[in-house]
């Protein structure tokens, strides 16, 4: 059996990580963690335009290890594709080769958690509050381009674990 690669995307506070987390915990599976959020705990430092594609590559190189790990699914948080919208957002532009990268790796399932939870502030790793809608609308426009489907997963996490049950087939 091959293992299902599950895309969680959203804006920052929208609860990708805790979601990655409960349902790695849930279904005895590997979730691989946003490596932005070391890189910047490690570096002190947001990422610059030219760490973009680093950072990508670091991402799915990781998630590649954890596959190798995994039975039935795999709990991406994050993915390729939010790196470009972040530097889409940013930096007003796509680099080439993260826009390949983005477009080479596909998953199984992308859930889009939406921003219906409390913000909640983390230092250099997370935009400010006014930054989700636009982050957000971008990731929508990005989404719908690639013909990406995608679920809206929202409200607190029992009502989200429920939601990704029906989507996961449980």
């Amino acid at each position: 059996m091959s293992v299902t690669r599950v895309a969680i995307v959203g804006s920052a506070s929208s609860g990708k990580t805790t979601l990655a987390q409960a349902l790695a915990e849930r279904y005895g599976e590997p979730w691989v963690p946003e490596y932005l959020r070391e890189f910047v705990e490690t570096r002190a430092r947001v990422p610059a335009e030219p760490d973009q594609l680093r950072i990508a590559q670091t991402q799915l190189a990781r998630e590649d290890l954890a596959a190798a790990r995994a039975g039935r699914f795999l709990f991406c948080d994050t993915t390729p594709l939010m790196t470009l919208v972040y530097s889409r957002h940013y930096f007003g532009r796509i680099d080439a080769g993260l826009a390949e990268l983005a477009a080479s790796r596909r998953y199984d399932v992308t859930l889009l958690c939406a921003p219906d939870i409390p913000w909640v502030p983390e230092g250099l790793v997370r935009e400010l509050e006014d930054q989700s809608a636009a982050v957000n609308a971008i990731l929508a426009e990005e989404l719908a381009a690639r013909a990406i489907p995608h679920v809206r997963i929202h409200g607190p996490l029992e009502q989200r674990l429920r939601q990704v049950e029906q989507v996961l087939g449980f």
